[in-house]
Protein backbone atom coordinates (compact mmCIF):
# COMPACT_ATOMS: atom_id res chain seq x y z
CA UNK A 1 0.00 0.00 0.00
CA UNK A 2 1.28 3.74 -0.68
CA UNK A 3 0.67 6.22 1.83
CA UNK A 4 2.12 9.36 1.78
CA UNK A 5 0.69 11.41 4.18
CA UNK A 6 0.19 10.69 8.08
CA UNK A 7 -0.54 12.46 11.00
CA UNK A 8 1.63 11.70 14.19
CA UNK A 9 2.45 12.74 17.86
CA UNK A 10 6.28 12.67 19.06
CA UNK A 11 7.69 13.75 22.21
CA UNK A 12 11.58 14.62 23.21
CA UNK A 13 12.25 12.03 26.51
CA UNK A 14 12.40 14.54 29.87
CA UNK A 15 15.64 15.05 31.69
CA UNK A 16 16.54 13.38 34.77
CA UNK A 17 15.64 14.91 38.29
CA UNK A 18 19.41 16.55 39.97
CA UNK A 19 19.99 13.95 42.84
CA UNK A 20 20.10 15.34 47.08
CA UNK A 21 23.33 13.85 48.56
CA UNK A 22 26.10 14.42 50.81
CA UNK A 23 29.21 13.45 50.83
CA UNK A 24 30.37 10.37 53.46
CA UNK A 25 33.22 8.71 54.21
CA UNK A 26 35.16 7.50 57.41
CA UNK A 27 37.28 10.10 58.65
CA UNK A 28 35.97 12.61 56.17
CA UNK A 29 34.26 14.99 58.32
CA UNK A 30 31.55 17.00 56.69
CA UNK A 31 32.23 16.03 53.34
CA UNK A 32 29.87 18.47 51.77
CA UNK A 33 27.08 17.83 48.93
CA UNK A 34 27.74 15.69 46.30
CA UNK A 35 24.40 15.07 44.09
CA UNK A 36 24.56 14.90 40.91
CA UNK A 37 22.95 16.14 37.93
CA UNK A 38 20.36 14.77 35.90
CA UNK A 39 20.31 13.38 32.41
CA UNK A 40 19.52 15.11 29.18
CA UNK A 41 16.62 13.98 27.70
CA UNK A 42 17.07 12.00 24.36
CA UNK A 43 15.84 14.63 21.03
CA UNK A 44 13.57 13.24 18.45
CA UNK A 45 15.54 13.47 15.19
CA UNK A 46 14.58 13.00 11.63
CA UNK A 47 16.58 11.22 8.99
CA UNK A 48 16.04 10.37 5.32
CA UNK A 49 16.51 7.07 4.39
CA UNK A 50 16.24 6.41 0.49
CA UNK A 51 15.92 3.22 0.76
CA UNK A 52 12.16 4.02 2.07
CA UNK A 53 9.73 5.02 -0.74
CA UNK A 54 6.57 5.71 0.71
CA UNK A 55 5.34 6.93 4.97
CA UNK A 56 4.13 3.14 5.09
CA UNK A 57 5.59 2.63 8.39
CA UNK A 58 3.73 5.47 10.05
CA UNK A 59 0.58 4.00 9.41
CA UNK A 60 -0.25 2.22 12.34
CA UNK A 61 2.23 3.39 14.60
CA UNK A 62 1.44 7.42 15.31
CA UNK A 63 3.19 7.99 18.83
CA UNK A 64 6.96 8.31 18.67
CA UNK A 65 8.59 9.47 22.24
CA UNK A 66 12.79 9.27 22.88
CA UNK A 67 14.02 8.32 25.93
CA UNK A 68 14.04 10.16 29.60
CA UNK A 69 17.16 11.32 30.98
CA UNK A 70 18.16 9.27 34.33
CA UNK A 71 18.40 10.81 37.59
CA UNK A 72 21.28 11.90 39.11
CA UNK A 73 22.86 9.98 41.93
CA UNK A 74 25.08 10.34 45.21
CA UNK A 75 29.00 10.62 44.83
CA UNK A 76 28.80 12.92 42.18
CA UNK A 77 27.06 10.94 39.62
CA UNK A 78 25.23 12.29 36.33
CA UNK A 79 22.15 10.25 35.07
CA UNK A 80 22.70 8.61 31.70
CA UNK A 81 21.44 10.62 29.11
CA UNK A 82 18.57 9.21 27.67
CA UNK A 83 19.30 7.85 23.87
CA UNK A 84 18.16 9.99 20.74
CA UNK A 85 15.05 8.62 19.03
CA UNK A 86 15.75 8.28 15.03
CA UNK A 87 13.17 8.58 12.75
CA UNK A 88 13.55 7.90 9.23
CA UNK A 89 11.35 9.10 6.04
CA UNK A 90 11.70 8.88 2.76
CA UNK A 91 13.66 12.02 0.77
CA UNK A 92 11.08 14.29 -0.30
CA UNK A 93 9.16 14.42 2.53
CA UNK A 94 7.99 17.87 4.39
CA UNK A 95 7.28 18.08 7.72
CA UNK A 96 4.31 20.52 8.53
CA UNK A 97 2.89 21.56 11.85
CA UNK A 98 -0.71 19.55 12.39
CA UNK A 99 -2.29 22.83 13.72
CA UNK A 100 -1.26 25.66 11.29
CA UNK A 101 0.04 23.46 8.61
CA UNK A 102 3.49 25.94 8.38
CA UNK A 103 6.46 24.02 7.06
CA UNK A 104 8.94 22.96 9.15
CA UNK A 105 11.74 21.31 7.36
CA UNK A 106 11.74 19.55 4.06
CA UNK A 107 13.49 16.66 4.21
CA UNK A 108 15.09 16.69 0.83
CA UNK A 109 18.93 16.91 1.99
CA UNK A 110 21.01 14.01 3.53
CA UNK A 111 21.26 16.66 6.87
CA UNK A 112 19.21 15.46 9.81
CA UNK A 113 16.43 17.46 11.59
CA UNK A 114 16.25 17.88 15.31
CA UNK A 115 12.27 17.87 15.57
CA UNK A 116 11.42 17.61 19.10
CA UNK A 117 14.68 18.30 21.86
CA UNK A 118 14.97 16.68 24.95
CA UNK A 119 14.51 18.34 28.32
CA UNK A 120 17.41 19.20 30.15
CA UNK A 121 18.86 17.08 33.11
CA UNK A 122 17.66 19.14 36.91
CA UNK A 123 20.68 20.38 38.68
CA UNK A 124 22.25 18.21 41.93
CA UNK A 125 22.62 19.72 44.91
CA UNK A 126 26.24 19.77 44.54
CA UNK A 127 25.51 22.81 42.14
CA UNK A 128 24.09 25.10 45.28
CA UNK A 129 26.67 25.37 47.61
CA UNK A 130 28.07 28.58 48.48
CA UNK A 131 30.29 30.19 51.64
CA UNK A 132 26.41 31.17 52.97
CA UNK A 133 24.55 27.88 52.04
CA UNK A 134 27.03 25.20 52.67
CA UNK A 135 24.07 22.67 52.96
CA UNK A 136 21.86 23.00 50.43
CA UNK A 137 19.00 20.16 50.82
CA UNK A 138 17.31 20.73 47.77
CA UNK A 139 18.23 19.69 44.20
CA UNK A 140 16.42 20.69 40.35
CA UNK A 141 13.74 18.68 38.53
CA UNK A 142 14.79 18.33 35.00
CA UNK A 143 13.02 20.02 32.01
CA UNK A 144 10.43 18.35 30.08
CA UNK A 145 10.98 17.19 26.34
CA UNK A 146 9.44 19.36 23.63
CA UNK A 147 6.73 17.68 22.06
CA UNK A 148 4.58 17.97 19.00
CA UNK A 149 2.11 17.13 16.25
CA UNK A 150 3.28 16.99 12.67
CA UNK A 151 2.00 15.89 9.13
CA UNK A 152 4.63 14.00 7.50
CA UNK A 153 3.76 14.76 3.61
CA UNK A 154 5.68 13.15 0.87
CA UNK A 155 6.54 15.14 -1.99
CA UNK A 156 7.95 12.70 -5.07
CA UNK A 157 12.01 14.32 -5.93
CA UNK A 158 11.44 14.17 -9.74
CA UNK A 159 12.30 17.28 -12.59
CA UNK A 160 9.54 15.62 -14.74
CA UNK A 161 5.99 14.74 -14.22
CA UNK A 162 3.58 12.97 -16.58
CA UNK A 163 -0.18 13.82 -16.37
CA UNK A 164 -3.23 12.72 -18.33
CA UNK A 165 -5.93 10.72 -18.39
CA UNK A 166 -6.39 7.40 -17.08
CA UNK A 167 -5.32 5.16 -19.70
CA UNK A 168 -3.69 7.10 -21.97
CA UNK A 169 -0.12 5.67 -21.58
CA UNK A 170 1.78 7.04 -19.21
CA UNK A 171 3.30 3.71 -17.31
CA UNK A 172 3.76 2.66 -20.80
CA UNK A 173 6.28 5.48 -21.87
CA UNK A 174 7.34 5.44 -18.47
CA UNK A 175 8.50 1.94 -19.36
CA UNK A 176 10.26 1.82 -22.44
CA UNK A 177 12.20 5.01 -21.45
CA UNK A 178 13.36 4.15 -17.76
CA UNK A 179 14.28 1.04 -15.67
CA UNK A 180 10.98 1.72 -13.75
CA UNK A 181 8.30 -1.61 -14.05
CA UNK A 182 5.21 0.18 -13.43
CA UNK A 183 1.85 -1.94 -14.29
CA UNK A 184 0.47 -1.89 -17.57
CA UNK A 185 -2.95 -3.30 -18.69
CA UNK A 186 -6.02 -1.96 -20.51
CA UNK A 187 -8.07 -0.66 -18.04
CA UNK A 188 -8.40 2.88 -16.09
CA UNK A 189 -6.90 3.76 -13.08
CA UNK A 190 -4.25 0.70 -13.69
CA UNK A 191 -1.42 2.73 -11.58
CA UNK A 192 -2.85 3.26 -8.12
CA UNK A 193 0.39 5.06 -6.74
CA UNK A 194 3.30 7.32 -8.63
CA UNK A 195 6.08 6.03 -9.73
CA UNK A 196 9.55 6.74 -10.51
CA UNK A 197 12.05 6.31 -13.18
CA UNK A 198 15.33 7.00 -13.82
CA UNK A 199 15.89 8.06 -17.60
CA UNK A 200 19.45 7.62 -18.92
CA UNK A 201 19.94 9.99 -21.93
CA UNK A 202 24.06 9.81 -22.69
CA UNK A 203 26.60 9.96 -20.35
CA UNK A 204 26.16 12.76 -17.62
CA UNK A 205 22.91 13.36 -18.88
CA UNK A 206 20.14 11.68 -16.79
CA UNK A 207 16.94 12.90 -15.51
CA UNK A 208 13.78 11.52 -12.65
CA UNK A 209 10.54 11.08 -14.34
CA UNK A 210 7.38 10.88 -12.31
CA UNK A 211 4.43 8.57 -13.39
CA UNK A 212 0.85 10.76 -11.57
CA UNK A 213 -2.13 7.95 -10.82
CA UNK A 214 -4.59 9.80 -13.98
CA UNK A 215 -6.75 12.03 -12.84
CA UNK A 216 -10.08 12.99 -14.68
CA UNK A 217 -12.78 15.65 -15.05
CA UNK A 218 -14.17 16.43 -11.82
CA UNK A 219 -11.35 15.26 -9.55
CA UNK A 220 -10.86 18.42 -7.48
CA UNK A 221 -14.65 17.32 -6.15
CA UNK A 222 -13.31 13.70 -5.57
CA UNK A 223 -14.02 11.73 -8.44
CA UNK A 224 -11.45 9.27 -9.74
CA UNK A 225 -8.49 9.14 -7.38
CA UNK A 226 -9.37 12.96 -6.82
CA UNK A 227 -5.99 15.63 -6.11
CA UNK A 228 -4.39 12.56 -3.59
CA UNK A 229 -1.29 12.33 -5.83
CA UNK A 230 -0.70 15.63 -7.39
CA UNK A 231 1.20 16.79 -4.45
CA UNK A 232 3.96 14.53 -6.06
CA UNK A 233 4.56 16.72 -9.03
CA UNK A 234 4.44 20.13 -7.31
CA UNK A 235 8.55 20.11 -7.20
CA UNK A 236 8.54 18.58 -10.75
CA UNK A 237 10.26 21.45 -13.07
CA UNK A 238 8.59 20.49 -16.65
CA UNK A 239 5.40 18.39 -16.70
CA UNK A 240 4.51 16.43 -19.92
CA UNK A 241 1.24 16.22 -20.58
CA UNK A 242 -0.07 12.95 -22.36
CA UNK A 243 -2.72 12.59 -24.44
CA UNK A 244 -4.06 10.06 -26.26
CA UNK A 245 -5.36 10.72 -30.06
CA UNK A 246 -6.30 7.57 -31.10
CA UNK A 247 -9.93 8.12 -29.65
CA UNK A 248 -9.95 4.58 -28.94
CA UNK A 249 -11.75 5.67 -26.31
CA UNK A 250 -14.89 7.44 -28.21
CA UNK A 251 -12.69 10.91 -26.20
CA UNK A 252 -11.84 14.17 -27.99
CA UNK A 253 -7.98 14.35 -27.30
CA UNK A 254 -8.70 18.41 -27.52
CA UNK A 255 -11.02 18.15 -24.76
CA UNK A 256 -9.26 15.77 -22.86
CA UNK A 257 -6.22 18.25 -22.77
CA UNK A 258 -8.61 21.14 -21.48
CA UNK A 259 -10.16 19.04 -19.04
CA UNK A 260 -6.40 17.95 -17.51
CA UNK A 261 -5.46 21.45 -17.65
CA UNK A 262 -8.89 22.53 -15.49
CA UNK A 263 -7.65 20.06 -13.10
CA UNK A 264 -3.92 21.14 -12.69
CA UNK A 265 -5.43 24.61 -12.09
CA UNK A 266 -7.88 23.69 -9.08
CA UNK A 267 -5.07 22.46 -7.92
CA UNK A 268 -2.57 24.97 -8.25
CA UNK A 269 -2.53 27.64 -10.42
CA UNK A 270 1.42 28.15 -9.58
CA UNK A 271 1.54 24.30 -11.06
CA UNK A 272 -0.72 25.11 -13.88
CA UNK A 273 1.49 27.75 -15.07
CA UNK A 274 4.49 25.07 -14.55
CA UNK A 275 6.61 24.62 -18.60
CA UNK A 276 4.62 21.86 -20.63
CA UNK A 277 5.64 19.71 -23.37
CA UNK A 278 2.20 17.76 -24.75
CA UNK A 279 2.76 14.32 -25.97
CA UNK A 280 -0.05 13.13 -28.67
CA UNK A 281 0.62 9.23 -27.72
CA UNK A 282 -1.04 5.93 -29.31
CA UNK A 283 -0.42 7.22 -33.00
CA UNK A 284 -0.10 3.41 -33.59
CA UNK A 285 -3.96 3.42 -33.35
CA UNK A 286 -4.79 6.82 -35.08
CA UNK A 287 -7.46 5.71 -37.96
CA UNK A 288 -6.34 7.21 -41.37
CA UNK A 289 -9.04 9.11 -41.90
CA UNK A 290 -9.12 10.79 -38.08
CA UNK A 291 -8.68 15.03 -37.77
CA UNK A 292 -7.68 14.10 -34.00
CA UNK A 293 -4.05 15.07 -34.10
CA UNK A 294 -3.91 18.07 -36.09
CA UNK A 295 -7.11 19.29 -34.15
CA UNK A 296 -4.76 18.80 -30.88
CA UNK A 297 -1.87 20.25 -32.80
CA UNK A 298 -3.19 23.64 -33.68
CA UNK A 299 -4.86 24.35 -30.24
CA UNK A 300 -1.59 23.20 -28.87
CA UNK A 301 0.61 25.20 -30.80
CA UNK A 302 -1.96 28.45 -30.06
CA UNK A 303 -1.09 28.08 -26.88
CA UNK A 304 2.32 28.38 -27.47
CA UNK A 305 3.15 25.25 -26.33
CA UNK A 306 5.58 21.90 -28.47
CA UNK A 307 3.22 19.13 -29.51
CA UNK A 308 5.68 15.80 -29.91
CA UNK A 309 3.77 12.72 -32.29
CA UNK A 310 4.55 9.62 -30.05
CA UNK A 311 3.76 5.84 -29.84
CA UNK A 312 4.67 4.50 -26.42
CA UNK A 313 3.73 1.00 -27.32
CA UNK A 314 6.14 1.26 -29.94
CA UNK A 315 8.53 3.61 -28.84
CA UNK A 316 7.87 5.72 -32.30
CA UNK A 317 9.35 9.46 -31.00
CA UNK A 318 10.34 8.60 -27.96
CA UNK A 319 13.66 9.13 -28.15
CA UNK A 320 13.45 12.69 -29.41
CA UNK A 321 10.44 13.25 -26.69
CA UNK A 322 13.45 12.75 -23.73
CA UNK A 323 16.35 14.33 -25.90
CA UNK A 324 13.95 17.41 -26.10
CA UNK A 325 13.29 16.73 -22.50
CA UNK A 326 16.47 16.87 -21.37
CA UNK A 327 17.47 19.51 -23.43
CA UNK A 328 14.59 22.07 -21.35
CA UNK A 329 15.75 20.67 -18.07
CA UNK A 330 19.20 22.57 -18.55
CA UNK A 331 17.08 26.16 -18.87
CA UNK A 332 15.42 25.31 -16.06
CA UNK A 333 15.72 25.89 -12.20
CA UNK A 334 16.64 22.83 -10.14
CA UNK A 335 13.90 20.90 -8.58
CA UNK A 336 12.02 22.75 -5.74
CA UNK A 337 13.15 22.29 -2.18
CA UNK A 338 10.48 24.11 0.19
CA UNK A 339 11.77 26.85 2.86
CA UNK A 340 10.88 26.41 6.30
CA UNK A 341 7.56 28.86 7.49
CA UNK A 342 7.05 27.69 10.91
CA UNK A 343 7.52 30.21 13.67
CA UNK A 344 7.47 28.41 17.46
CA UNK A 345 5.26 30.65 19.34
CA UNK A 346 6.70 31.55 22.68
CA UNK A 347 5.23 30.15 25.76
CA UNK A 348 3.30 32.33 28.39
CA UNK A 349 3.05 32.21 31.96
CA UNK A 350 -0.14 30.70 33.39
CA UNK A 351 -1.21 31.65 37.07
CA UNK A 352 1.29 31.46 40.25
CA UNK A 353 -1.15 29.15 42.01
CA UNK A 354 -0.34 26.62 39.58
CA UNK A 355 3.61 26.65 40.86
CA UNK A 356 4.94 24.98 43.22
CA UNK A 357 7.32 27.03 45.61
CA UNK A 358 9.64 25.59 48.11
CA UNK A 359 11.55 28.04 50.68
CA UNK A 360 15.31 26.86 51.90
CA UNK A 361 16.87 29.68 54.31
CA UNK A 362 17.44 32.51 51.57
CA UNK A 363 16.69 30.10 48.35
CA UNK A 364 13.48 30.63 46.81
CA UNK A 365 12.62 27.13 44.56
CA UNK A 366 10.10 27.76 41.74
CA UNK A 367 8.35 24.83 39.53
CA UNK A 368 5.70 24.15 37.46
CA UNK A 369 4.07 22.93 34.11
CA UNK A 370 4.30 26.49 32.20
CA UNK A 371 7.20 27.35 34.16
CA UNK A 372 9.05 24.20 32.74
CA UNK A 373 8.37 25.32 29.31
CA UNK A 374 8.51 28.77 29.84
CA UNK A 375 11.97 28.66 30.71
CA UNK A 376 12.67 26.31 28.26
CA UNK A 377 12.19 28.74 25.63
CA UNK A 378 14.19 31.43 27.02
CA UNK A 379 17.06 32.31 25.36
CA UNK A 380 18.64 34.11 28.60
CA UNK A 381 21.79 35.59 26.70
CA UNK A 382 19.52 37.04 24.72
CA UNK A 383 18.59 40.97 26.27
CA UNK A 384 14.94 40.74 24.74
CA UNK A 385 14.36 37.10 25.59
CA UNK A 386 15.11 38.19 29.21
CA UNK A 387 12.64 40.84 29.21
CA UNK A 388 9.82 39.17 27.74
CA UNK A 389 10.55 36.57 30.70
CA UNK A 390 10.72 38.97 33.25
CA UNK A 391 6.89 39.98 31.72
CA UNK A 392 5.46 36.97 32.25
CA UNK A 393 6.60 36.53 35.67
CA UNK A 394 4.59 39.78 36.59
CA UNK A 395 1.80 38.86 34.06
CA UNK A 396 1.76 35.76 36.26
CA UNK A 397 1.57 37.44 39.99
CA UNK A 398 4.68 35.70 41.29
CA UNK A 399 6.50 38.54 42.94
CA UNK A 400 3.47 39.70 44.52
CA UNK A 401 3.23 36.09 45.79
CA UNK A 402 6.57 35.78 47.03
CA UNK A 403 6.34 38.85 48.78
CA UNK A 404 3.37 37.40 50.39
CA UNK A 405 5.21 34.76 51.25
CA UNK A 406 8.08 36.71 52.89
CA UNK A 407 11.06 37.11 50.17
CA UNK A 408 13.18 39.60 51.18
CA UNK A 409 15.90 42.00 48.91
CA UNK A 410 18.83 39.66 48.17
CA UNK A 411 17.18 36.75 48.17
CA UNK A 412 18.08 33.94 45.95
CA UNK A 413 15.25 33.10 43.56
CA UNK A 414 15.89 29.72 41.41
CA UNK A 415 14.05 28.41 38.61
CA UNK A 416 15.42 25.28 37.29
CA UNK A 417 18.71 25.82 35.60
CA UNK A 418 18.19 29.84 36.17
CA UNK A 419 18.41 31.63 39.19
CA UNK A 420 18.85 35.48 39.77
CA UNK A 421 18.70 37.91 42.79
CA UNK A 422 15.53 39.42 44.24
CA UNK A 423 14.81 43.00 44.28
CA UNK A 424 11.72 44.99 44.68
Amino acid sequence: MFVDKVKIFVKAGDGGNGAVAFHREKYVAAGGPDGGDGGHGGSVVVKVDDHMSTLMDFRYKRKYQAPAGQNGEGGRRAGKRGENLIIKVPRGTVIRDAETGAIMQDMSELEEYVLCKGGRGGWGNKHFATPTRQVPRFAKAGLPGEEHEVILELKLLADVGLVGFPNVGKSTLLSVTSNAHPKIANYHFTTLYPNLGVIYVEEGVSFVMADIPGIIEGASDGAGLGHDFLRHIDRCRLIVHIVDVSGSEDRDPVEDFEKINRELAEYSPELAERPMIVAANKLDLLPPDSDNLERLRAHVEALGLPLYEISAATTQGTKQLVRTIANQLRELPPVTVYEADYVKPLAEAGEAEELGIEHFGDTWVISGPWMAQLINDINFSDYESRMYFDRQLRKSGLFEKLEAMGIQDGDTVSIYDFEFDYER
